[in-house]
């Protein structure tokens, strides 16, 4: 499927059918077809959150909420709607990634989980979306442009020398095949590269320049593997955005609709609890010792035994000869797993035996960062 582009303001080549046509141009405001169309807050009084309803994010979407104690509970899984049970007068709404991000602009959803991309793409950086969290550690991908390996595109290896080639004129330009219809533009425009007709396409983008169809490619990528083998390549400083899954809101919502911010508060403050944790283990430990402080000071001797804020050191209290003596110390640690055993071989090291080692589900902070930034861009 192919599709005309508004006009932007550089030259710009929108293929159609099977000819190209030359449109003067500028980036619009996205135009909401369906939905609330004056993009206000209407007088529903439950909140709603948009989740992707298919795919290998959907799937993902629901582990992490449920790690979070936040499962979402959907009668017939046919159906687009569901709730979580922990958070009351909430509804959540299964709907593609780009919808998500159409009705938070519409004021039909409030919340929604969608990757950086999508909201990017599609919120074409509104005011009205606000990025909660930017980084739910899953769904990890870069939206990049992608060349042929092999023919005039050989010895390419930097957007600009791709920019530079003389193969491309007003005339004949730079094809690229892309389902990313203003991030595409905009991303050439910023970067003063001219002579660029993008052209939009259904299905796998990556055998476009094999076909003939178009000269490069804009595309999400995770590995790079789909890449290398159709013969494509990344190139230096072709790289749109990184993304992955964010937690995004409406700003009329957060600010009018009753319910809205405190919800928020809590989904934040459950994820951040979570993602911190995941990173880390407690590790438990005895330790001889003449006295907490003397034990102290040999933990922190180690750069790998610090803990989050130092360790949690307690008398071990025992029966000798009749009398209650506390010639050990329990220390608890938090370390991270990738330096786990490095914190063991030290731990052992200064005199620690009996080491136990346990997952840990949440670390709450004093108050979660994020939470702040959130009340300063909403000046609460």
């Amino acid at each position: 499927m192919l599709t005309m582009m508004s006009p932007i303001r550089f030259p710009l080549y929108v293929k159609s059918g099977t000819h190209c046509c030359y449109a003067s141009a500028s980036i619009s405001e996205p135009q909401v077809l369906n939905g609330n169309p004056g993009g206000t807050v209407s007088s529903r009084q439950e909140i709603r959150l948009g989740l992707p309803s298919k795919g290998r994010m959907a799937s993902d979407t629901l582990e992490l909420l449920k790690d979070c104690q936040l499962s979402v509970k959907q009668v017939n899984p046919r159906q687009y709607v569901a709730q979580i049970p922990q958070l009351s007068n909430l509804e959540v709404w299964f709907q593609r990634p780009k919808d998500v991000v159409r009705k938070l602009l519409s004021g039909d959803l409030d919340l929604g989980i969608v990757g950086l991309d999508i909201v990017s793409e599609f919120g074409q950086g509104s005011e009205d979306l606000i990025i909660v969290h930017e980084a739910l550690d899953y769904g990890d991908c870069r939206l990049s442009i992608a060349i042929p390996q092999y023919g005039i595109f050989e010895n390419v290896n930097s957007l600009e020398e791709l920019a530079k080639m003389p193969q491309w004129t007003e005339e004949k330009p730079l094809r690229v095949a892309t389902g990313f219809t203003y991030l595409g533009p905009k991303f050439m425009k910023d970067n003063g590269i001219k002579h660029v007709a993008f052209s939009t396409a259904d299905g796998a983008l990556e055998a476009a320049p094999a076909m003939g169809i178009a000269d490069a490619i804009l595309d999400l990528v995770s590995s790079g593997t789909t890449l290398k083998e159709n013969n494509l390549k990344e190139i230096e400083g072709g790289t749109v955005l990184e993304s992955q899954a964010a937690l995004v809101a409406s700003r009329k919502s957060l600010i009018s609709r009753t319910g809205v911010l405190e919800t928020t508060h809590e989904m934040l403050e459950r994820l951040e609890a979570h993602l911190r944790a995941m990173g880390q283990f407690t590790v438990t430990a005895n330790m001889r010792g003449s006295s907490a402080e003397e034990v102290a000071e040999r933990i922190l001797s180690q750069p790998s035994l610090a803990g989050l804020q130092g360790p949690t050191i307690s008398p071990v209290f025992c029966k000798r000869d009749g009398k209650v003596a506390a010639d050990y110390y329990a220390i608890v640690i938090c370390v991270p797993k990738k330096a786990l055993y490095k914190s063991i071989q030290q731990l052992r090291a200064i005199g620690g035996s009996g080491v136990l080692v346990s997952p840990l589900t949440y670390i709450f902070d004093e108050e979660t960062p994020r939470w702040r930034q959130l009340l300063s861009k909403l000046g609460l």
